[in-house]
């Protein structure tokens, strides 16, 4: 019998994250026919153990090697036939009644191919998972910048992240560029129409593109922001620092060269490749060597 909900979760050394993301599913989603797949990028934490405890509405595909985000999530839509389908990174955990206020977006709007949730930390702050689609300015007024953080209502800031605490009405849901990969509801046939994750992505930037090229196909994308699950970022990532930073900025030139500056000549795109270097130098600077 096919489930009404497909979960699937991307694990690499998420470590006990892991085991809490999986509870989370278990306690908030008691009205839902679901099944999820961790897909393990050959973890070496043994965190993938976790999966056993759960029985058989919970399976484990183990991968060889790391693949990457978006490939495995691409593996993962091939191992189930679930016509809606929720990505959750191994780091967060569900809260009450999120999956069904995003269900109660995609029955609204029958446009809409990918629904997000707010995603917000462990202390309740609001980690920005709306946003803009990235330009030149993104690299100056993104999530977690300094600009951002001294000058949080300029238009600039506003149009890269979304703020959810400006909507008078929450449960509503507002059309965005693209929210994040750590938790988005997918339709199946919208993920199917424009191919699933890009797999030149390996970590970084996938939700950005995937997002886009929905919209290019004439679907939508929605933020629903009183819907909530808690996220510590970078779990995984901090097992690998200097790959994680290598990759953030090898998929950023990848989608500004994709969407933005296609043409080869283009001196945007030239100038766009020789700032994403000097900051990845500058970034990986501070990555201890055993990091890798």
């Amino acid at each position: 019998m096919t489930p009404a909900l497909s979960v699937i979760i991307v694990n690499f050394n998420a470590g006990d994250h892991l085991e809490r993301c999986l509870s989370s599913l278990v306690e908030h989603l008691p009205g839902i026919e679901w099944e999820a797949l961790v897909i393990d990028n050959a973890s070496t934490d043994r965190s993938d153990r976790a999966v056993t405890s759960f029985g058989p509405r919970v399976v484990l595909v183990h991968n060889a090697e790391n693949i990457g985000f978006g490939r495995a999530v691409n593996q993962g839509m091939a191992t189930t036939d679930a016509p809606v389908v929720l990505l959750l990174n191994p780091d967060a955990r569900l809260v009450a009644g999120a999956v069904e206020g995003l269900q109660d977006v995609l029955r609204s709007h029958g446009d809409c191919a990918v629904v997000g949730p707010a995603v917000v930390n462990d202390d309740g702050g609001i980690q920005g998972s709306a946003r803009g689609d990235p330009d030149m300015l993104t690299g100056l007024f993104g999530r977690s910048t300094l600009l951002t953080r001294l000058f949080p209502g300029a238009t600039v800031t506003r149009r890269n992240v979304v703020n959810p605490l400006e909507s008078r009405h929450p449960e509503d849901s507002v059309e965005v560029d693209w929210v994040s990969g750590a938790c988005m509801l997918v339709r199946r046939t919208a993920f199917e129409q424009v191919g699933g994750f890009d797999p030149r992505y390996f970590l970084y930037w996938e939700d950005a593109d995937f997002c886009r090229r929905l919209r290019a196909a004439g679907l939508r994308t929605r933020y629903r922001p009183d819907a909530r699950v808690v996220h510590t970022v970078g779990r995984s990532s901090r097992t690998v620092q200097r790959l994680a930073v290598r990759a953030f900025h090898e998929s950023a030139y990848l989608y500004y060269s994709t969407h933005v500056a296609r043409s080869a000549w283009h001196p945007a795109r030239w100038i766009a490749f020789v700032l994403l270097r000097a900051r990845g130098w500058w970034k990986m600077r501070t990555v201890p060597l055993s990091s890798s």
